[in-house]
């Protein structure tokens, strides 16, 4: 067996919708998928400002999946948007409005988790400064400033990422 044999093999796209009724399902299968991903990133967003990362990371899981179902829904919602446009617009347009809301809701997250990785990583980066600072002797210039350590002489530290 090759390696690329044990990869997941793609399902086909199915084939683009034919009439207002599929239309519809697809739509509602869409809207479903959006607002089930949209319940696990506003929870995922609360665990995170306050402060229960683990818990927020237990969500990946489900997370994933509804992100793999929503891109295969717009796979099907690309394939379909012809005869939506021509056939069904206010649903097209529903949809739109949905997408957008879901949009700023995952930008809304997006922050959330780019600012919890840079408060950990300025956490990380203060403990590593505190960490050198004892470790290095304190010596002092001519003029009686404090001076910098040698690059040299500084040790990187080694963080577990598993919690």
């Amino acid at each position: 067996m090759t390696p690329r044999s044990r990869e997941p093999q793609a399902s086909p796209a199915p084939p683009p919708v034919a009439t207002p009724a599929d239309a519809r399902r697809l739509a509602d299968s869409m809207l479903d998928t959006m607002n089930a991903l949209l319940a696990v990133i506003e929870r995922e967003t609360e665990l995170v400002r306050a402060g229960k990362i683990r818990e927020g990371m237990s969500l990946e899981k489900q997370k994933s999946e509804l992100s793999r179902r929503y891109a295969g829904a717009i796979n099907h919602f690309k394939n379909s948007k012809t005869y939506m446009t021509q056939s069904t617009p206010e649903l097209l347009a529903a949809l739109q409005r949905h997408h957008d809301v879901f949009r700023a809701m995952l930008q809304v997250n997006l922050t959330v988790l780019a600012t919890a990785h840079a408060v950990s990583e300025g956490i990380v980066r203060g403990v590593n400064a505190e960490a050198q600072r004892r470790s290095v002797p304190q010596t002092y210039t001519a003029s009686g400033q404090r001076s910098a350590p040698p690059r040299q002489h500084t040790s990187p530290i080694a963080v577990s990422r598993s919690l």
